[in-house]
């Protein structure tokens, strides 16, 4: 796994909202050099984004200055993540929740529009509390 990433030409992107581009990704990651190809990661079930990608370079100096330049930087009024990859892989742009999305998003607390909104297990929290007898429904 060492020897992929320190000849990886490859990034996972991650923090991403749910409504980012390729189109955008591509103008963000092209700063730093020739992009190959950019695979959005989906949720398995709804074939949607869920907020990663990954990115890959013609030349590993790209990649490089795209780990070093781009992490960190605000996309869509959100602070991505750029972390090194061995290599993309078919079916790996899938979400690896159990609901299809990001594992993360199954678990955040917050309420996060640019990712969905609610995290689906405080969403599952919520309207279970809803259903309780004698509770105020909320519209």
């Amino acid at each position: 796994w060492n020897q992929a990433i320190e000849q990886s030409r490859t990034v996972y992107v991650g923090n991403l909202s749910f409504f980012t581009t390729e189109e955008q990704l591509h103008e963000l990651f092209s700063r730093t050099g020739d992009v190959a190809r950019i695979v959005m990661g989906l949720d398995r079930v709804q074939r949607t984004p869920c907020g990663f990608c990954f990115v890959e370079y013609h030349s590993r100096p790209d990649t490089v200055d795209c780990v070093q330049y781009v992490n960190g930087a605000k996309l869509d009024e959100r602070v991505i993540r750029v972390d090194w990859d061995a290599g993309f892989e078919e079916g790996r742009q899938f979400g690896r929740g159990k609901s299809g999305g990001q594992v993360r998003d199954e678990w955040r607390p917050d309420y996060d529009p640019a990712r969905g909104g609610w995290g689906r297990a405080t969403l599952q929290n919520i309207e279970d509390e809803q259903r309780q007898p004698g509770s105020v429904a909320m519209d």
